[in-house]
C-alpha cells in the first residue's frame, strides 16, 4: 500500500485570506519542505498566486508538489454561484499547469483534487460541534447547496479532469452525521467523492474509524488532525466560533490528542486506501512561529505509527 504524507497552509493559520496576520506563502512552502513533506495543498483561494510559473518554481525549490486546491466558501447562497464557478476555473487551471502528482497503482483518481467545503454562516459557526442545537437547512436551501456542489464538480471534471471531493467541516452546513448521510445520498460517486477529516469528524461527534469504514466506498482523500480533549471539552461549553477554538489550541500535533492513529493505520490498510494523506492543524496565524515544529512532530509521529513516507509496509 502506497501512502504519502502531505500538509496544508492551515497548519500555519491560513484559512481566511483577509486575515492580516497570515505568514508569507513562500515561508509556508519552505517550512513544509523543511519538515520533510513532499506534498502540500494550495490553501484557500487567493493565498498562493495563480501564476503557475511562480508557484511551480517555489514548489521545485522546496521539493514539493500540490496535491489539492480548495473552495472554502458559502455553498448555500444562490447569488454565490458565479463566484464559486470563477474559483473553480481559476484553481483547476492552476492545478493542471503545475507539475503532475504521480498516481499510485490502485488510487481511484489522479491528483490533485479540488476540496469543496461549505463555510460562512454565523449561525452554524457558533454551533460547531453541537449537533442538537445547530440549525439545519430547509429543503430549498439544501437543494441549492447540492446543485452548487454538482456544478463545481462537473465543471472541474469535464473541463479540467480534476476530481472534486467534499469535506464535511466544523462550523459549516455540512458537518454532522445526518448531513453527511444525506450528502452521500444526494451526490453520486460519479459526480464527487469524499474528503474525510479525522479531526472534524471527532469535533462533530462522529467516531473517525467507524465513519471511514462506513463511507469507504466514497472515500477518495483523507485529512488527519488531532484533538486536545481538555481544550475540546472546555470550548464546547463556551459560545465560541470554530476558529476561535482553534486559536485556543483545540487542534494539536498528531499523537498528542485523543485520536487513535495506530488503529487508523490498521483500518486504512484493511480498506486498501492508496495515495495521499494530508496532515493538518488549524491554528491562529499569529502562532505560526510554532508551525514548523508542530508539522514536523506530526510527521515523525505518523512515521513511528507505521505511516512511512511512500508505503505502509
Amino acid at each position: 500500500m502506497a501512502i504519502h504524507l502531505s500538509t496544508a497552509p492551515c497548519c500555519w493559520g491560513v484559512d481566511d485570506v483577509k486575515n492580516p496576520f497570515l505568514p508569507p506563502w513562500r515561508q509556508v512552502l519552505r517550512e513544509a519542505g523543511q519538515a520533510g513533506y513532499r506534498g502540500i495543498e494550495l490553501g484557500p483561494y487567493g493565498y498562493l498566486p495563480l501564476d503557475a510559473a511562480e508557484v511551480g518554481q517555489a514548489l521545485g525549490e522546496n521539493g514539493l508538489h500540490v496535491v489539492a486546491g480548495t473552495i472554502f466558501d458559502d455553498l448555500v447562497d444562490p447569488v454565490n454561484l458565479p463566484s464559486l464557478l470563477t474559483q473553480t476555473h481559476a484553481i483547476c487551471a492552476l492545478l493542471k499547469q503545475l507539475p503532475a502528482v504521480p498516481r499510485e497503482a490502485g488510487q481511484r483518481f489522479a491528483m490533485p483534487y479540488l476540496v469543496v467545503i461549505d463555510w460562512g454562516h454565523d449561525e452554524r459557526d457558533y454551533a460547531a460541534g453541537h449537533s442538537a442545537r445547530a440549525p439545519r437547512l430547509d429543503e430549498a436551501a439544501w437543494n441549492t447547496a447540492m446543485a452548487h456542489i454538482r456544478a463545481i464538480a462537473t465543471l472541474a471534471w469535464q473541463e479540467y479532469g480534476v476530481r472534486a471531493v467534499i469535506h464535511p467541516h466544523a462550523g459549516g452546513y455540512l458537518e454532522f452525521a445526518d448531513e453527511l448521510a444525506r450528502l452521500v445520498d444526494d451526490i453520486p460517486h460519479e459526480i464527487a467523492g469524499l474528503c474525510l477529516d479525522t479531526g472534524h469528524l471527532y469535533y462533530a461527534g462522529m467516531d473517525p474509524a467507524a465513519t471511514l469504514r462506513q463511507y469507504a466506498s466514497r472515500l477518495d482523500y483523507l485529512h488527519f488532525k488531532d484533538i486536545d480533549q481538555g481544550v475540546f471539552d472546555r470550548v464546547l461549553n463556551e459560545r465560541i466560533r470554530f476558529f476561535e477554538a482553534c486559536a485556543q489550541g483545540v487542534m494539536c500535533p498528531l499523537g498528542r490528542g485523543v485520536i487513535d492513529y495506530p488503529a487508523l493505520r490498521t483500518l486504512i490498510q484493511e480498506l486498501g486506501y492508496q495515495g495521499y494523506i494530508t496532515v493538518e492543524q488549524e491554528r491562529d496565524p499569529r502562532n505560526a512561529h510554532g508551525s514548523l515544529e508542530d508539522v514536523a512532530e506530526s510527521r515523525a509521529y505518523l512515521t513511528r505509527a507505521g505511516f512511512q513516507q511512500g508505503t505502509t509496509r
